[in-house]
C-alpha cells in the first residue's frame, strides 16, 4: 500500500467525532458559497462522508477512490451514486463532467499533486475544493509534517494547473482551499 494513504480502519472514517473535527457542514457551506452547483465529484471519496453531505444538499454526486473496499463502504451510505475505481491523477470522468470537484484530505496522498489538480480542472466546470491538514506540525494526529502540503505549494500548483482564483479558509483543525475556474 502507498505509504501516505490512510491505512486505518474504515469504520473510523464515519465517527461523529471525526465529522465534527472535519467541520463537514461548514466545509460544504464554504464549498458551495457563491456558485450554483448541481453536481460534484468527490475524489478520494473514502467512506463517502462528504459525498453524502453534498448529496443531502441536493447535488448529484459521483465518487472515485483507489480502494474498492472504500467504494463498497461509500455505496452503503450513498446508494445509487456513481462510484468508480481510479486515481486523482487520472480521473475516470469526461471533461467538464461536474460543477464542483472536492478533494478531502487527499491531495497530500497523491503521487503527483499538480497532475491531480490538472485533472480536477479538466473534470470540474466551476470550482475545485481542497481540504487538507494544517502545515504547522502542532497537531498530535494526522500525517507527519513531511507529508503535509503548505499553502504556498497548493497555491503554486493551482496556478500551474490553470485555476484563476485561489481562496483559503482556516478551519479549526484543517485548511480549506477554494480553486475557481473563473
Amino acid at each position: 500500500m502507498h505509504e501516505k494513504r490512510f491505512d486505518g480502519k474504515s469504520a473510523e472514517l464515519r465517527y461523529e467525532k471525526r465529522r465534527k473535527f472535519m467541520e463537514v457542514e461548514r466545509v460544504i457551506d464554504l464549498a458551495l458559497e457563491g456558485i450554483d452547483a448541481a453536481s460534484m465529484v468527490d475524489v478520494g471519496t473514502g467512506s463517502g462522508l462528504f459525498a453524502e453531505a453534498f448529496q443531502q444538499r441536493g447535488l448529484q454526486v459521483a465518487g472515485v477512490d483507489v480502494s474498492q473496499e472504500m467504494l463498497d463502504l461509500a455505496a452503503q451510505h450513498i446508494p445509487g451514486t456513481k462510484l468508480r475505481l481510479g486515481k486523482a491523477e487520472k480521473l475516470p470522468f469526461n471533461d467538464s463532467y461536474s460543477d464542483l470537484v472536492f478533494m478531502g484530505m487527499l491531495l497530500h496522498e497523491t503521487d503527483e499533486p499538480l497532475q491531480a489538480l490538472k485533472e480536477a480542472l479538466r473534470v470540474g466546470r466551476m470550482r475545485t475544493v481542497v481540504l487538507e491538514w494544517c502545515y504547522d506540525g502542532l497537531q498530535e494526529f494526522g500525517p507527519p509534517l513531511e507529508y503535509r502540503l503548505s499553502e504556498k505549494m497548493i497555491r503554486e500548483w493551482s496556478k500551474q494547473a490553470g485555476f484563476v482564483k485561489f481562496t483559503k479558509h482556516a478551519l479549526t483543525n484543517l485548511m480549506l482551499y477554494i480553486l475557481d475556474v473563473e
